[in-house]
């Protein structure tokens, strides 16, 4: 219990903590940054790692008046760390494949594997880049693609699309709020308050489904209803 108090006082006061962190070890700070999003993008057992935190935070420190980031070269690592994790995230998807999701690895849940596959029948290849934007499935839909076989090529150009929208968009959304007095000093109500705008779209998705499984399948006439392949 202590460990995971002390995990969400970091998250939670992420600015302040990352902000001192940049000013006494700045090598190691950026390492962190980047193994963060590599390893949240990249590794199928970490979708609880706090990217979206973490690029809210880098802007927002970079806005500040006694900012020790450079914003450039934040941005820069960990657009390329997401880049790099999905990519390694693909490559696993085709060697191990669905027998990743037997039961067998408890962090491994076969509800996230199916509930990425819905959105690859409903968005195609663009779900790599909508995906970038909901926890857990930016974890999962390389690795689906993976499985899918997906051409290697078009992969990564959803790839590196979506991880350069994903990190720039972000980033500036912290650096243009990060300005702000209430930003400042309710920096843990703002994280919160990420993580609920982020889970709204699986819950909207989790809502669906639950109508649609009470509704029972609708067909379009003369014939099954249409998936769109993007």
């Amino acid at each position: 219990m202590a460990l995971i108090h002390e995990a969400l006082g970091l998250i939670l006061h992420l600015n302040r903590h990352l902000n001192t962190m940049l000013q006494f070890h700045g090598v190691w700070a950026y390492t962190i940054m980047f193994l963060i999003i590599f390893c949240e993008t990249g590794l199928v057992v970490t979708p609880f790692l706090p990217g979206d935190t973490l690029l809210f935070a880098v802007g927002a420190i970079a806005a500040g008046a006694n900012s020790h980031v450079s914003l450039s070269l934040a941005w820069g690592l960990m657009s390329v760390a997401a880049v790099l994790g999905n990519m390694v995230n693909y490559q696993l998807g085709r060697t191990i494949g669905p027998r990743a999701f037997t039961g067998r690895f408890k962090f491994l849940r076969k509800k996230h594997l199916d509930r990425t596959h819905q959105y690859f029948q409903k968005f195609g290849g663009k779900t790599i880049v909508l995906a970038r934007f909901v926890p857990v499935v930016r974890t999962v839909a390389p690795f689906v693609a993976g499985i899918g076989t997906m051409p290697y090529m078009r992969f990564m150009f959803y790839n590196i699309f979506g991880s350069l929208a994903w990190t720039v968009l972000v980033v500036c959304i912290g650096f243009f709020f990060g300005r702000l007095p209430f930003v400042t000093h309710n920096f843990a109500l703002v994280v919160l308050g990420i993580a609920l705008v982020s889970v709204v779209p699986m819950l909207i998705d989790a809502l669906h489904s639950w109508r649609r499984r009470d509704q029972g399948p609708v067909a379009p006439p003369g014939g099954e209803p249409r998936v769109n392949r993007g």
